[in-house]
């Protein structure tokens, strides 16, 4: 499905950076990059995000705190989130984390086969849960354009297909009305 969103990968560390971009490249989703979490909050607000990986532990404005204000905000709080963390296991971070909703917390040095396999997994999930929304709002003003319309006419409804299944009570008919027809 072609998309103009890309995968945001932040770090403070430029080699963590280029080795994350070289392990997701082979994907061929357009990747974009931030430094800190306010250069990525600020990404993620202008939108086109599809993804999020995000370093826990950055100067100033934490990959936590990031998580926290984006479900606040009603554009990016289902936004996927990888967070990476190079300080090994932590039950307070963990907890944490998964309280906020993120999808996984990845431990650095990262498995470029495994982050791959779970990347494509939440942004294609993601890109799929974006065409389903959009489809259902434009279901919905179909039905909403219909029902409008079918308010202001009076058209005698459509026969089923199944010439068996007897014709529906029109919209407002009473059972009277109904019986003065057959006689």
């Amino acid at each position: 499905m072609p998309s103009d969103t890309r995968i945001l990968i932040v770090d403070d560390h430029e080699d963590t950076l280029y080795a994350l971009e070289s392990a997701l490249a082979p994907l061929g989703y357009q990747l974009g990059r931030a430094t800190s979490g306010d250069e990525a909050l600020k990404e993620v607000l202008r939108g086109q995000v599809g993804l999020l990986l995000l370093d826990v532990r950055m100067p100033g404005v934490s990959g936590l705190e990031v998580v926290r204000y984006m479900r606040r905000v009603e554009q990016t709080q289902h936004i996927p989130v990888i967070l990476l963390t190079g300080f090994g296991p932590d039950q307070e971070l963990t907890a944490a984390a998964f309280g906020l909703g993120v999808a996984d917390l990845v431990m650095k040095p990262v498995d470029p086969w495994a982050l791959r396999t779970k990347v494509r997994y939440l942004y294609d999930a993601h890109q799929h849960h974006l065409a389903l929304e959009q489809e259902v709002r434009r279901l919905r003003a179909v039905v909403r354009e219909h029902t409008e319309s079918a308010a202001h006419s009076e058209r005698p409804a459509l026969p089923h297909p199944d010439a068996r299944v007897p014709p529906q009570r029109p919209m407002g008919a009473h059972a009277g009305e109904l019986e003065k027809d057959r006689t």
